[in-house]
């Protein structure tokens, strides 16, 4: 597996700042159970509050999540929701860092994947266990989800041909795709971010090229360039059987979903929603189709997010399968590297 960096994990807590923290919050909320477990979430993930008035803002979002989570697992549903990093921030908040605006995805109205012999399909597929997908990475405060997309199906087509790790640079598309209907960290396509490598010419490493999350100017170095895409493929439109052809017979594919509130406090299981939209206009986030399979009678699609690792199943999640989930199937791609 390629040591990517992971950005922006869980800051380590002093003792002395932990008991500091707690005690802040605290005398801001009194010293109730319900106080305590809020101060214990800021001490777990390294919270930062500027005054007493933030301090009850954010015990009062933190109490309608816990309320969220709590709710929705007593439904007996397929999937279950957690306490996570995310659970003191609003949705507005949550939107304006961590998605990207709707995105048109019209490359899928006419696919070109190649149906390969559906004999071979697996029942069930995880491109981890092939060695070729990267580790988690983390998108941090920037709708930059499209780039993590693009690099983590690069770096695996990259992989499955050379059978060398290698991390990819999510700035340099952020800094310099724009000519391609793309908008930095106000979202983008990994279909649009697949042409803008082709025609220029290649992609830089992580570390010759370091994320920052914040848009910045370009200063991409040809010589820096480790991977060249030669095309992309497009899944058609809806065609969930091709997504499942291309993802089990292929390697893993870029797709984009529709993120609703709720379902950034995802923890484990199958997800499924009868609310989210199912149209290329729909979709706010990108992802990457690493592999699907059954659990509990329900079949999934395996996902890897830019979340971190600590969000969901160890950085991934797992949505129904077979009905266009959250529109998952409308904006589906995968690039073909020089090998």
């Amino acid at each position: 597996m390629a040591h990517g960096r992971i950005l922006h994990p869980i800051r380590p807590v002093t003792e002395r700042a932990a008991s500091t923290l707690e005690s802040t919050v605290l005398a801001a909320l009194g010293r109730t159970r319900h106080a305590l477990r809020f101060a214990r979430f800021a001490v777990r993930y390294g919270k930062s509050y500027e005054s007493a008035a933030e301090v009850r803002r954010r015990f009062r979002i933190f109490s309608e999540s816990l309320e969220e989570v709590r709710s929705t697992n007593r439904k007996g549903l397929s999937y279950r929701l957690g306490i996570n990093r995310f659970s003191d921030m609003s949705w507005e908040e949550f939107q304006a860092t961590r998605l990207g605006a709707a995105q048109t995805c019209s490359a899928t109205l006419a696919g070109n994947h190649l149906m390969r012999d559906a004999a071979a399909l697996p029942e069930t597929k995880d491109w981890r266990e092939d060695g070729i997908v990267s580790p988690v990475k983390d998108q941090s405060h920037c709708g930059s989800c499209w780039t993590f997309s693009t690099t983590g199906a690069l770096e695996a087509a990259y992989t499955q041909a050379t059978g060398k790790n290698i991390s990819l640079s999510e700035q340099q598309l952020v800094d310099c795709a724009g000519g391609f209907n793309n908008f930095g960290c106000s979202g983008g396509l990994p279909s649009q971010a697949f042409e803008y490598i082709k025609y220029n010419g290649g992609i830089d490493t992580e570390e010759s090229y370091p994320y920052k999350g914040v848009n910045g100017v370009c200063h991409y170095k040809a010589e820096n360039a480790v991977v060249q895409v030669l095309d992309s493929v497009n899944i058609t439109l809806n065609a969930e059987d091709e997504l499942k052809n291309a993802v089990g017979l292929v390697r893993p594919v870029s797709v984009a979903f529709e993120v609703i509130d709720g379902f950034r406090q995802y923890k484990s299981g199958v997800y499924t929603s009868d609310h989210c939209g199912t149209t290329p206009d729909d979709v706010n986030h990108a992802v990457l189709a690493v592999g699907y399979g059954v659990e509990n009678g329900v079949p999934y699609w395996l996902i890897k997010n830019s979340w971190g690792a600590d969000w969901g199943e160890n950085g991934y999640f797992k949505m129904e399968m077979g009905k266009n989930m959250c529109a998952v199937a409308t904006c589906a791609s995968y690039p073909i590297v020089a090998a």
